[in-house]
């Protein structure tokens, strides 16, 4: 796909990396990015192609609005997302609810509400925002690793449930980025813009996975190993930091 002649919605606009996005998708020229955000207010942008819009993963009528509104969308990036901390042991209930509620569920709302639309306008292209976390579980991480690899397999799902459409369905995995859902960490961070970058090559030769950086394409080889080495080996790691 041409990526400079969609017509884009990100969702989670307003920071991070899905305002990476938009600054990329405007930088290859496209005509019009609706950004969303929950407060549509909190987003800057100072260009006229960008479209403002409210969209809550968890607010099923916003989104369906979102969906009447945009009505010209080609590609939908799904980035919107949320890190509660919530252990899965101890931690509260209704924080592991919202993780699912907001990666899992309210992501295949966005979905299921924009197929048609990229259907009626010749397929598009979604792209899922994941984590290297889809593949493993960290310390104080397991309420959003559990809800990440739901949405790793859903986005393998829906990528073979649209295909029939012309649609493409590509998952896009990293480790840390620098943003503000990452602040208390304190390891290695990639560029947020560099995310966006590579989806957004990665849609120009149709390519379903893309593996942002070194310590994702570890992980994902260390699968077809016994876990017992990568998470010793992530224990290490831990202790060194």
């Amino acid at each position: 796909m041409n990526v400079t002649d969609q017509i884009a919605l990100v969702t989670g606009a307003n920071r991070g990396i899905g305002r990476q996005f938009v600054l990329e998708l405007l930088e290859r020229g496209v005509d019009t990015v609706y950004a969303t955000a929950r407060r549509p207010e909190t987003l800057d942008f100072d260009d006229r192609r960008v479209v403002p819009l409210r969209l809550d993963l968890l607010d099923h009528d916003s989104i369906v609005a979102a969906a009447g509104v945009a009505r010209d969308a080609t590609l939908v990036v799904n980035n919107a997302g949320i890190s509660t901390g919530a252990g899965l042991v101890t931690g509260d209930v209704a924080e592991l609810r919202r993780e699912m509620d907001t990666h899992f569920w309210g992501t295949l709302d966005v979905i299921r509400e924009f197929a048609p639309v990229l259907s009626a306008n010749g397929g598009g292209a979604v792209v899922n925002v994941l984590s290297a976390l889809s593949w493993f579980a960290s310390p104080g991480a397991g309420g959003y690793a559990a809800a990440k690899a739901a949405a790793w397999n859903m986005t393998n799902g829906v990528r073979l449930d649209l295909a029939g459409q012309g649609t493409l369905v590509q998952g896009v995995l990293l480790g840390a980025a620098d943003t503000d859902l990452m602040a208390g960490y304190d390891g290695p961070k990639i560029d947020p813009r560099d995310v966006a970058r590579r989806s957004l090559d990665g849609l120009s030769t149709g390519s379903i996975e893309v593996i942002v950086d070194d310590w994702t394409a570890m992980v994902k080889a260390s699968l077809a190993g016994d876990p017992a080495v990568f998470y010793a080996r992530m224990n290490e790691l831990l202790g060194a930091s």
